[in-house]
C-alpha cells in the first residue's frame, strides 16, 4: 500500500509515522518548507515522546518521504488544520481542507481511498467534501472510496493511542467503511466502530464538548467556592468518592485545538439549540480574567512589580500553545502598567521564554502556575530562594505543597488572599 498524508502537524505526522513503522510506503505533504525539510534531513519538528526515534526507524527503513507536492498513491489522508472562522458564532473554517483536497485532484485514480482526519463540523463531508470529490468525475462508494474517521490522541501519548485507541469509521458508504478499515486495520489494535460520516463528525466533536462542560462545571464550582470560603478541591474529591460522578478539575481555562475549537462547530451549525455549550464556553473562556483578577489581589498585598510564569502550553509535557490560556494570561499581565512579567517554560522555545528557572524566579513576588509539566512536580524550595516575596499561585495544582518558607495558594484556598 502506497500512503500520501496532507499535513504534516502534531496529528498528521505521528499518523504517518505509524504507517511507515509497519511497512506502508509513505508521502507525508506540507506546504511549510522548514518543516518538510527538517523531516528530509532526519529531525521532528513538533515534540512528542518517543516520536524521533519512531521516525528515524522508519527513515532507515526507506518508508518514509517528505514533500511540498503529493504523488499518486492508493489512500489519500487529509490531517490539516481547521480553524474558526472570524464569525457571529466560531464557525469551523473548512478552507484548508478543501484547499489539500484540490492538492490531490491530479493525483486522484479510480480506486483510491480518501481519508478525512481533520476534526470538521457536522455535515461537512456530505455537504461539502463528497460534492467536491464527485464534481471531479468519481462516484463515491463505487470508484473512489470517502471516510472520515477523526483522531482521538492525547499529546504525550499519541503513539501508544495510535495503536490501542477504538477508532470511529464513518464511511459515506458501507463499501466506503470497509475501504477504511483495511488501511486502519494496518497498525490499529483497539476497536473499530463502524458508522456514516454525520454520525463520526458529531462523535468527535461532542467527546471534546463533554469535556469542555465537565472543565466548565468545576471552573464554576471553584468560583462559588471562592467566594463562600470552601476548598473545591476538595469538594470534587469528595463528591468524585460517588460512584457515578465525575467532576474534572478546575484550571486556567481550556486550550489546545480541540476543547476550546470544537464546541463552536456545534454552536455554529445550531445556535438556537445549543446554550448550555455556549455557556460552557463563556466560563471557560472568563478564567484567564479570574486569574488575573487573583493575581492583583495578591500583588497589592505585597507591593510587587514582578510575577514569573510557569507554563505556556494548554496541558503538561507539550511544547502546543494553540488556544492556551496560559499564553493569554500571560498576555494579560504583559498589559499591565509597570509589572515585569518573565515567562518560563522547558517545553516552549520561543525567544522571549527564559531557560534558566533561577534567572525566571530571581526578584519576583509571584509565580504563577498554569501548565502541569513534569518538571514542576519536583521542585524544592530552594528553586524559589532568589525571590522578593515567596508566594505560588497554582492553577493547576501540581507543584508539592510541602515548603516551609513559600506561601502556596491554589484553587482550593484562593480565598485565604483576602485575609493576607
Amino acid at each position: 500500500m502506497k500512503l500520501t498524508t496532507i499535513g504534516l502537524g502534531y496529528i498528521g505526522l505521528p499518523t504517518s509515522i505509524m504507517f511507515a513503522k509497519h511497512g506502508v510506503e509513505v508521502l507525508g505533504v506540507d506546504i511549510n518548507p522548514q518543516a518538510v525539510a527538517s523531516l528530509n534531513q532526519g529531525q521532528i519538528h513538533i515534540e512528542e515522546p518517543g516520536l524521533q526515534e519512531a521516525f528515524e526507524a522508519v527513515l532507515e527503513k526507506g518508508n518514509f518521504k517528505a514533500s511540498q507536492t503529493p504523488e499518486e498513491a492508493d489512500v489519500f489522508i487529509i490531517a490539516v488544520p481547521t480553524p474558526n472562522n472570524d464569525d457571529t458564532y466560531e464557525s469551523c473554517d473548512i478552507s484548508i481542507v478543501m484547499r489539500a483536497l484540490e492538492s490531490i485532484v491530479p493525483y486522484l485514480k479510480s480506486g483510491n481511498t480518501v481519508i478525512v482526519e481533520s476534526t470538521i463540523a457536522p455535515r461537512t463531508i456530505d455537504d461539502h467534501v463528497k460534492p467536491f470529490l464527485e464534481q471531479q468525475g468519481y462516484t463515491i462508494g463505487e470508484d473512489l472510496y470517502l471516510v472520515h474517521c477523526p483522531e482521538r490522541v492525547l499529546p504525550g501519548k499519541i503513539l501508544e493511542e495510535l495503536v490501542h485507541n477504538n477508532r470511529i469509521i464513518g464511511g459515506v458508504t458501507p463499501a466506503c467503511v470497509e475501504a477504511g478499515k483495511n488501511v486502519y486495520r494496518t497498525f490499529v489494535q483497539g476497536e473499530m466502530i463502524e458508522t456514516n460520516a454525520r454520525t463520526a463528525e458529531m462523535s468527535k466533536l461532542m467527546e471534546n464538548t463533554y469535556r469542555d462542560l465537565n472543565i466548565a462545571l468545576a471552573n464554576e464550582l471553584a468560583k462559588i467556592s471562592n467566594h463562600l470560603n470552601i476548598n473545591v478541591l476538595d469538594v470534587i474529591e469528595m463528591a468524585n468518592k460517588h460512584p457515578r460522578v465525575n467532576i474534572h478539575w478546575p484550571g486556567p481555562g481550556v486550550g489546545g485545538h480541540c476543547l476550546a475549537v470544537d464546541p463552536y462547530f456545534i454552536i455554529a451549525k445550531d445556535p438556537e439549540h445549543s446554550p448550555l455549550i455556549q455557556t460552557g464556553r463563556k466560563i471557560n473562556r472568563s478564567m484567564p480574567q479570574f486569574v488575573v483578577g487573583h493575581v492583583k489581589k495578591i500583588l497589592q498585598t505585597v507591593n510587587g512589580h514582578k510575577v514569573t510564569v510557569f507554563g505556556l502550553t494548554y496541558k503538561g509535557d507539550v511544547d502546543d500553545i494553540r488556544e492556551s490560556p496560559a499564553f493569554d494570561i500571560y498576555e494579560l499581565l504583559k498589559a499591565i502598567e509597570g509589572l515585569d512579567v518573565v515567562a518560563y517554560d522547558p517545553h516552549v522555545q520561543l525567544d522571549f521564554v527564559e531557560k534558566d528557572i533561577a534567572k525566571a524566579v530571581e526578584g519576583s513576588s509571584l509565580v504563577i502556575v498554569l501548565s502541569d509539566h513534569s518538571e514542576f512536580k519536583i521542585l524544592k524550595d530552594q528553586d524559589f530562594s532568589s525571590m522578593k516575596d515567596k508566594l505560588i499561585l497554582d492553577t493547576k495544582n501540581v507543584i508539592p505543597n510541602t515548603f516551609n518558607e513559600v506561601k502556596y495558594f491554589n484553587y482550593g484556598n484562593l480565598y485565604e488572599i483576602e485575609s493576607m
